[in-house]
Order: C-alpha cells, then structure tokens, then sequence
C-alpha cells in the first residue's frame, strides 16, 4: 500500500514538456485536416442556411432578423455566395428595419460563428472558421484530460490523434452548425472537473496529514475549477439546450468524486460531510455560475428593441424597475415559445434517425450533393459531403463502451464511470423524445457523446497495454494491438476522406464509400 496522496492523488509520470508539447502535435494535425481546403464546398450546406444569416444578424445587430427567401427557394444563400450582403427583409413600412426572426436556439453558438463572420468575411471560409477552431481546441482538450485520467501522455496523445480523425468530429468540425459548440463546451467543463478532483482530492489529503482526524472534514474553498466547469456547462446551454442534460449528470458526478473522496480519507460521515461542505460550494459553481452565463449570451436581444418578442416600447413606458422585470416576463415568454416548439418538432425529413442506431452509424447526413460534369477524370462525377463517424472508431468505441460496463461493475473505477455517465448524457435523454414526442432527430445530435467514446476506447487501449510491471511480452502483445487498431481507424478514415470533404471524385468510388444501404 502506498501513502494517502499516492492513492488519491497518484503523480503525472514523465515530463511536463512533452506533456503539453505531445498534445499540441496532435492537435496541430487535427488543424492541417481541419483548415485545408476548409472553404470547400462553396456552397451553404444543410442547416448553415439558418445558422450562417442568425451570426450575421447577430453581429451587426445584435439579434436575429429575417432574411429574403425560405429553404425551398433559399434567395438569401445564392446572395451570400455571390459575395451580396444585403440580404434582410424589411418590414412595414418600406425602408423600415429588418424583421425579428424567431429563433429555436440561444445565441451564443451563433455568435461564435460570427467571429469568423466578421474576421474574414461572409463566405464559407469565414462562417465555418469558428467551428474549425473549435473543433482543434477540443482535441487539445481531449489529448489533455484522457492524460491526467490515465497518467499516461502516450494514451492522452491516442485520444487526441482518434478524434482527429473522427469522421463525424471532422465535418460538423468544418460546418457551420451549433453541435460542435456544444461538444465543445461539454468536453471543457468535464476536463475542468477532472482537474478539480485532483485538486481537491491534493487539499483533502493535506489536511488529513496535517490536521487531526473528524466526523466531515474540511471545507476545500471556493474551487475555482469547478467555477470554471459550471461556467463551460452554462455555455453550453446557450449554444443548445441540450447542454442541461450534461450539466445535471456532471453536478451529480462531481458530488459522488467529493463523497467516495472523503470516504477514502477515513471519515466517519463523508455523506453528510458531503452535503454540509461541497454542496453549498456545488451549487454556486454548478447552478449559479450556469446560469449567470446563460443568461449574459442573451445580452444581445436584452439590449435591442428589435429581438423576438421583445417588447421594447412597453418594456420601457413605466419606469426602469418595470423595464427589468417586463424584460424578463418577455424573455422568459420567448423561452416557452422555444420549448413549445423542441417538443413538437415532429416534421419527417429523409435523413431522420432514432438515437438508437447512432452507435451503429446507420442512417448518416447528406449535408452537400452535386454531381459536377467535369474534374473527376470519368464520365460522371460526384461530390459529397456526409456527416458519418470513422466506422472502425465507432464500432471500436462500441465494444469499448461494453468493456466500460464490466471494469466498473468489477472495480468501481470512477474513470469508466465518468464515461459511462458521460456517454448516457449524451444519449438516453433522446430516447425519451423518440418515444414521448416524436421528434425529428440526426446523427450529428451525437457528437457530444464522441469525446466520451474515444476516451472508452483510450481507456480500453491501456488495459490491452497493460501496466507498467506487466510482463514485457504482453505489453509488447498489447501494444501491437493497439496500434493496428490505430492503423486501421487512419486507413479508414483515409478512404472515407473525398466524401467528408467535396473532393470530386469518379461516381463509382463514391459509391464504393458508401458501406451501407442507408448511407445513400
């Protein structure tokens, strides 16, 4: 047995350099993919016709407006592309301002997007630059936290390399949509609370050495890291909704490490210690720091008189105290709008999936499709931009879940139930809407659920390996494993990249990518 800090607070092996520096290369690659040609297709695909005018409106008026045309004859978008910005609907009378728009979404992902927007124009490159950013960022992310969870920088370099070449990762990674953002901000604030047990188990286990013994133990102060974690959930509620799914299962998971953490000290009471020192610091950095950012991504439509619903005139004819709270019974109006609106979006669209076969990959997104005359060298061409995972990674990261399942029903490692948890966040909520509301759901609604994949997959990976004292064949065993799994996910990743990125290719090979019926 080791000392006390040794078990609750084992030490990172190997050099900070590298580190930090093995990471960096990692994400470095993910970028080259992810920038290159990042402008092609010029074209506005899928769901970027709503998410690209909602950035533009959003920062050169600070809220929404509507634009000229509808989806079916999408005015607005050929006016983009043929580099024309005057692209807003006036309303009653002419010459007045452009229209508020009706929004199902909070700002703050789109407002990401405008970044792009107004740093490099509006044109593909610019509207899908923020995204990019992103998506290198959380494999920066990634590489960091499967590190510290692994104490291993080889392993934290193999789950930044897996999701850089994660199909679904990469082109929700190189499109202007809000999914990315949300993986995002998901993916920071599990990492910040992995940093924060590490340091609050380091506080509880100097108190253990240096003070004498009780029934709860100390408060462990404010958890500036855990301020950090609620204020990335926050953020990613106001990039969608769905980001309180996280937020919920991650507060409770943050209490249980406090919990099993006391516990491990020898408390007498770590439960009730739990509650009476973690809890009042866990409802301030997980309920008030979310909240406070959420509602500042509003800023936009509080400040104008022209949001949705805002009701500006008279908001501000009774006095500034009837203006704050007027505001606020708009705002929260608009909110009931929107949930209305997420539970009964019902419509059928062809390239509809139930998050049941998510896992499975079994019904991808189309989100580009022309078939160009010329530039493929065969008679007819295609080019394609589908919204699919890396097969090997998803169906490795399948079998990795299950594995997941076992090692915490036989060792209760908290890492595989961090994933565990984490992944089910992602996932189960959705099948309450497939069953209770019907809704009209994609694949790319799984993209927060990637990180936690390939962080089963890493950890699955350092089981095959093996510890160090194992013996060196079954390291050397374990290690080839690994790798030929890796030079499998790149070959495939390799293979499916003209169809991820509008390459024009010969109509034969697209179709020789495509690996299933529904995939079509």
């Amino acid at each position: 047995m080791g000392s006390m800090r040794d078990r609750l607070v084992p030490s990172m092996p190997g050099s900070v350099l590298w580190g930090w520096l093995g990471p960096l290369l990692v994400a470095a690659f993910g970028a080259i993919l992810r920038f290159v040609n990042l402008d092609r297709p010029h074209a506005v695909m899928f769901d970027e016709t709503y998410y690209v005018k909602d950035a533009f409106a959003l920062i050169t008026y600070g809220v929404e407006r509507a634009s000229v045309g509808n989806a079916e004859n999408p005015i607005a978008d050929r006016k983009l592309l043929a580099g024309d910005t005057d692209i807003w609907v006036a309303c009653a009378p002419p010459g007045a301002d452009p229209c508020p728009l009706y929004v199902a979404h909070p700002p703050l992902g789109k407002w990401m997007i405008g970044i792009g927007e107004q740093l490099f124009g509006m044109n593909p490159f610019g509207w899908r630059f923020a995204g990019a950013v992103v998506g290198v960022l959380s494999i920066l992310i990634l590489a960091r936290v499967a590190r510290r969870m692994t104490r291993s920088t080889l392993l934290g370099c193999l789950a930044g390399l897996l999701l850089s070449i994660e199909g679904l990762h990469f082109v929700l990674s190189r499109t202007a949509l809000l999914d990315i953002f949300l993986m995002f901000f998901v993916l920071a604030g599990f990492a910040c609370l992995v940093v924060d047990r590490d340091r609050m188990r380091g506080r509880l286990v100097d108190w253990y050495e240096t003070s004498p013994l009780s029934d709860h133990g100390p408060w462990l102060g404010l958890r500036p890291w855990r301020l950090a974690a609620g204020a990335c959930l926050g953020a990613a509620c106001a990039v969608k909704w769905s980001g309180v799914f996280f937020l919920i299962a991650f507060a409770v998971m943050s209490l249980v490490w406090d919990a099993g953490a006391r516990r491990a000290v020898g408390l007498r009471r770590p439960y009730s210690g739990t509650l009476s020192k973690d809890l009042p610091t866990l409802l301030g950095g997980m309920g008030l720091a979310p909240a406070a950012v959420y509602v500042a991504s509003w800023t936009g439509w509080f400040v104008s008189a022209s949001g949705w619903g805002r009701n500006w005139a008279q908001a501000t004819s009774q006095g500034p105290v009837f203006f704050v709270f007027d505001s606020i019974r708009s705002w929260l109006d608009y909110h009931f709008q929107v949930l209305g609106y997420h539970t009964g979006l019902a419509t059928p669209h062809p390239y509809q999936s139930d998050p049941w076969s998510w896992p499975l990959l079994l019904r991808p997104v189309a989100f580009f499709w022309e078939t160009p005359t010329s530039g493929c060298g065969a008679e007819k061409c295609a080019q394609a931009v589908l919204e699919v995972g890396t097969p090997v990674i998803w169906y490795g990261g399948l079998a990795a879940l299950i594995a997941m399942i076992a090692w915490y029903v036989a060792t209760r490692d908290w890492r595989a139930g961090a994933v565990l948890l984490s992944y089910a966040a992602g996932w189960l909520p959705w099948f309450y809407y497939a069953i209770a509301d019907n809704r009209t759901m994609y694949l790319f609604y799984a993209i927060p659920m990637v990180p936690f994949m390939i962080l089963a997959l890493t950890l699955a990976a350092g089981l095959v390996i093996g510890p160090v004292d194992a013996p060196p064949n079954r390291r050397a065993i374990g290690a080839a494993s690994v790798g030929a799994f890796m030079i499998l996910a790149l070959i495939n990743f390799g293979w499916l990249y003209p169809v991820l990125t509008a390459e024009i290719i010969p109509h034969a090979q697209w179709w020789a990518r495509m690996l299933l019926a529904r995939w079509v």
